[in-house]
């Protein structure tokens, strides 16, 4: 029976499951594996004695062999090549004025292909660039049209909190984002505040979102009109973790309520 482990697939391609055909490895160990019938490398990114979560039913190729010190001066050699690679690419794009952004490219392991990730804000045809590159490279090359959050994946950087980002440091991929998550949580819906280095709503809008939602699920929300010691008022702010808000008394007066003691009073 094959022992399935992720593998984060070259440089910026993703995790993906493999065979670890018996080759004994460890959480970011560098692996020489079998990719459409080549050899690839990639960094090991889970735990091979601990069974993976989640659907890992075929696995996309098998393992071959740790990398050897051999294996990791032809990946930094590789690394080399692909800097000139992105020169000529950007010259060419020039040339031929098309609209597109490249963010990076690299190598495969066995310098088979070249692939050059770009973002755009529509579709390119881009067949002749791709023509003048295996002219110049002699190899196969591969244009990958990406979004602004993969874009962000792949520069890396660090968040307002000071943090690696998420999507460069441990997302494998992306999920749902929506403004919803924002509002549920009582966050300011201001772009600034809720977007993130990519533009995109921030991917730990996420994180706490169903914690936000089961809390807040009986309090009162924003804008409606509660019963409170000192009158009739409107709910203008909430507080969903220590369960409190800020009622508008009219003629400018505000007062803070505790929803919990709120709730206790009227069921005396």
């Amino acid at each position: 029976m094959e022992k399935i482990i992720l593998v984060q697939l070259g440089e910026f391609r993703g995790s993906f499951p493999y065979d670890s055909n018996e080759v004994v490895c460890k959480r970011g160990d560098i692996v020489i594996l079998e990719e459409d019938h080549s050899s690839e490398f990639g960094c090991v990114v889970s735990d091979p004695d601990v069974p993976h979560k989640g659907k890992l039913e075929a696995s996309k190729g098998k393992l071959i062999r740790l990398a050897t010190e051999g294996d990791l001066k032809q990946i930094a050699n590789n690394r080399m090549k692909s800097k000139d690679a992105m020169s000529a690419c950007l010259r060419k794009v020039v040339e031929r004025k098309l609209d597109m952004h490249l963010v990076k490219c690299e190598y495969t392991f066995d310098s088979s292909k070249i692939i050059f990730y770009f973002t755009s804000d529509g579709r390119v045809d881009f067949r002749n660039l791709v023509k003048d590159l295996a002219r110049v490279f002699r190899v196969r090359i591969e244009l990958r049209q990406i979004g602004v959050r993969d874009k962000a994946k792949i520069i890396n950087g660090h968040g307002l909190c000071g943090r690696e980002l998420c999507c460069a440091s441990y997302i494998g991929d992306f999920h749902p984002l929506t403004i919803r998550m924002a509002k549920d949580q009582g966050l300011p819906l201001n772009p600034s505040r809720i977007s993130g280095t990519c533009g995109r709503i921030k991917c730990c809008m996420s994180y706490e979102f169903e914690v936000y939602r089961e809390m807040g699920r009986n309090l009162p929300k924003v804008g409606e009109k509660i019963n409170t010691p000192e009158g009739k008022g409107k709910i203008i702010e909430v507080n969903i973790l220590k369960k409190y808000g800020y009622v508008d008394m009219g003629e400018g007066k505000i007062v803070k309520v505790m929803f919990d003691k709120l709730e206790e009073n009227e069921k005396k």
